[in-house]
């Protein structure tokens, strides 16, 4: 069910997995660095483009990246792998919007899948003018997300402390 804003009833209330998102890609040598793995900055353009997308889904604006939050190579990507980056909305804000990133890759042969990157992206959605514009709230329906945005909460305000605007 779609719940509006009493602040502004243009502004509808979205729950995590209505906007949530996988998005898959095959691995080839393309991507690869030198050492022959997958380059790190083809697994954050992923993330960024994924976590993009929720973050327009949610707020029904154009949304860009104001911050890389946390960003975790756990394990190397292989060429040859498909690689799955699950994007969800994690906080709200007035006008920002972090959203989780897990990447995990799929050996096709096995069907064995590592979680191999995680990471928070916050993005700003913007009006006509290009200008940050407010954006719905997230409506929160399970004791996960309650927890998931409690700790979203904590993050934006340690980064505002970081940034001197606490």
């Amino acid at each position: 069910m779609l719940t509006k804003s009493a602040t502004d009833p243009t502004l509808i209330s979205r729950s995590p997995g209505e906007t949530a998102l996988t998005m898959t890609m095959f691995m080839q040598p393309e991507h690869s660095n030198s050492l022959g793995n997958v380059h790190g900055g083809v697994i954050l353009k992923l993330c960024d483009e994924c976590g993009g997308i929720v973050a327009s889904r949610h707020a029904r604006r154009p949304a860009v990246t104001v911050t890389v939050d946390r960003v975790n190579f756990l394990k190397p990507v292989l060429l040859g792998r498909l690689v799955l980056v699950h994007g969800r909305i994690t906080w709200v804000g007035r006008t920002s919007i972090e959203v989780e990133l897990r990447v995990e890759t799929e050996h096709l042969l096995t069907g064995e899948r590592t979680h191999t990157n995680s990471a928070f992206f916050v993005y700003v959605a913007l009006d006509e003018n290009r200008r940050p514009t407010p954006v719905p709230p997230l409506r929160i329906e399970t004791e996960e997300e309650r927890r998931r945005f409690e700790q979203g909460e904590q993050r934006h305000r340690q980064r505002m402390l970081e940034a001197g605007r606490l």
